[in-house]
């Protein structure tokens, strides 16, 4: 059976399951498009450009009414947006390309409760509780053996839009009269959070608090007198705006746990979904809890994995299996065609030990290998790629990415070498969890409160970026890199090589490296004291050439 499914809202993707595999997950914000959109047509011609034969399902995934006829009366095209019963789905025929096909949809809901529990290691039948937490949903699950799904509990309604707000209420450049909130401000939030060194709220924070969280929810334009807030208009950079940060973050995540802990049995797993599942230190709270056998995230948990949820969730009604095997490594392949100025760069032929050389002489490399990796995070196939021992690396990082200078900087390391580095016993191979650093060492990658977000990596889940972890903890006794995505400011990884190479002169990174080939930028002042420098391993390695090429021509993918 193949199953062709996408979902109509921000964070828009198109997923492609065959026989309960997972070939292709495109989400319309990678290959340099704005962060958070919906999908387009070029997106629609990419996925039919990978397909072998017209697939046997098509499905839309619930959303909200699109005007005020389906308010009214419904879709006969989408499910809505809340639902968890297996009936309260759309199954139909369609057309495509000629063929009869089913067509199927249900609600986003059920999209996401379907997505973490399909691509979790908890075999079909298990019984398990969920969390789905997200800009608009807050509650707690039950499935039981039979997939039915009971909502336990509305916990606390927008959760996610509720948490990106404060950051607003304190951003002078957010414009408070405003209807709408921005969805990066909650991962900001996240981060700034760290920075709080105190848990209890003045006085007058705890009227905040009941304001942000105890009212239902509302723009910051519906709360008359909101500029006599603490906190209004003072800049994130203000200390007791980042203390009280930090208490408003525990408190979300409190009001989650006592319900928990007072309403949910123990020793059963726990799945979770939702953006708020991109939220590390809250899914470390759950694991620390002790209330659930297991806890599973999948790397898709925000909206961009509601086409995985609902392709799965058909699969399920048409085949009776609601479990599928996935790489998350499944988007598409690097764009090599077309031509760019070679002149900038000196060009080499490479290897592991001379990338490792590099990095571990300062210098800050792009790197591309195989197809990008689905959902938000940089897990090791469009990331930028540094040495984690200076600070000034992290600061160097975040001018390149045109960020905030308190956004941290996660270490990718060596799947072996967790537990010593990062205290960290098990797999964690898609940055969703935070540990404390073990050593003073890895500046560059331990946040403000000590710790890390931390991606491990082995031989059989990235074998071309543990193979380069090996070469630099040869070279340096570390098997740990500083690794952040590789993206223009406010858009999804790059993935052409015109954009890659545009990237790397505007941004000032040192050079890229593409499936076996280097291209250093000339110009890089680490790179010209690089060469200078007794051994260098690039000296005996480079080719020089200073013509427009092909990418393909020059031995690319």
């Amino acid at each position: 059976m193949e199953i062709l499914s996408y979902n109509p809202g921000h964070d828009g993707a198109i997923a492609y399951l065959r026989d309960g595999h997972l070939v292709l997950s495109v989400e319309a914000e990678k290959n340099s498009n704005y962060r958070y959109s919906p999908i387009s047509g070029p997106d629609i011609f990419n996925v039919l450009g990978e397909l072998d034969e017209i697939p046997d399902v098509i499905c839309t995934g619930g959303w909200w009414p699109r005007d005020h006829h389906e308010y009214l009366r419904g879709s006969d095209v989408h499910v809505g947006y809340r639902g968890v019963s297996k009936s309260d789905v759309i199954l139909g025929k369609r057309r495509l390309f000629g063929k009869s096909v089913h067509y199927f949809s249900s609600s986003h809901e059920r999209s996401h409760l379907l997505c973490a529990f399909g691509m979790s290691s908890l075999p079909k039948g298990s019984p398990c509780y969920a969390l789905v937490w997200e800009g608009a949903i807050g509650a707690f699950y039950e499935i039981d053996s039979d997939l039915n799904i009971t909502l336990i509990a509305d916990v606390l309604n927008q959760p996610g839009n509720r948490y990106g707000l404060l950051y607003g209420l304190a951003d002078p450049t957010f414009p408070k009269t405003g209807p709408h909130f921005r969805f990066s401000d909650a991962g900001k939030l996240m981060a700034l959070a760290s920075f709080s060194n105190r848990t209890t709220p003045l006085a007058d924070e705890k009227k905040l608090l009941d304001l942000l969280l105890h009212e239902p929810y509302r723009d910051l334009s519906a709360h008359e007198g909101i500029e006599r807030s603490p906190h209004y208009n003072v800049g994130v950079d203000d200390p007791e705006f980042r203390n009280f940060a930090g208490i408003f973050s525990d408190k979300i995540f409190d009001v989650f746990y006592q319900f928990a802990k007072s309403n949910l049995k123990r020793g059963m797993p726990l799945v979770i979904a939702g953006g708020c599942g991109l939220n590390c230190d809250w899914n470390t709270k759950w694991k620390e809890t002790g209330l659930f056998t297991e806890v599973f995230v999948p790397p898709v948990a925000n909206d961009s994995g509601s086409a995985i949820g609902t392709a799965i969730d058909a699969q399920f009604h048409l085949s009776g299996n609601p479990k599928i095997d996935w790489n998350v490594y499944s988007g598409l392949c690097f764009v090599a065609s077309g031509s760019f100025d070679l002149a900038p760069y000196d060009l080499y032929e490479t290897n592991y030990e001379l990338i490792a050389d590099l990095l571990a002489n300062d210098l800050i490399i792009g790197w591309v290998s195989g197809k990008y990796e689905i959902g938000p995070r940089a897990l090791g196939n469009r990331s930028i790629l540094a040495a984690p021992f200076r600070e000034s690396t992290r600061v160097r990082l975040n001018d390149i990415k045109q960020r905030e200078q308190f956004r941290p900087i996660a270490p990718v390391c060596l799947e072996e070498d967790a537990k010593k580095w990062f205290g960290c016993n098990q797999p964690s191979p898609f940055m969703l969890f935070t540990h404390r650093a073990k050593t003073q060492a890895l500046d560059a990658v331990t946040h403000v409160n000590g710790t890390a977000r931390i991606q491990t990596v082995s031989s059989a889940g990235n074998r071309n970026l543990h193979e380069l972890l090996v070469a630099f903890k040869a070279r340096t006794g570390y098997g740990v890199l500083c690794n952040t995505s590789l993206n223009f400011n406010g858009k999804g990884f790059i993935n052409n090589i015109n954009d890659l190479s545009a990237y790397a002169v505007q941004h000032k990174l040192d050079g890229f490296v593409v499936e076996g080939k280097a291209y250093i930028l000339k110009a890089s002042k680490g790179y010209q004291a690089y060469l200078k420098t007794p051994n260098s391993l690039a000296a005996a390695s480079r080719t020089v050439s200073s013509s427009p090429i092909s990418f393909a021509a020059a031995g690319g993918l």
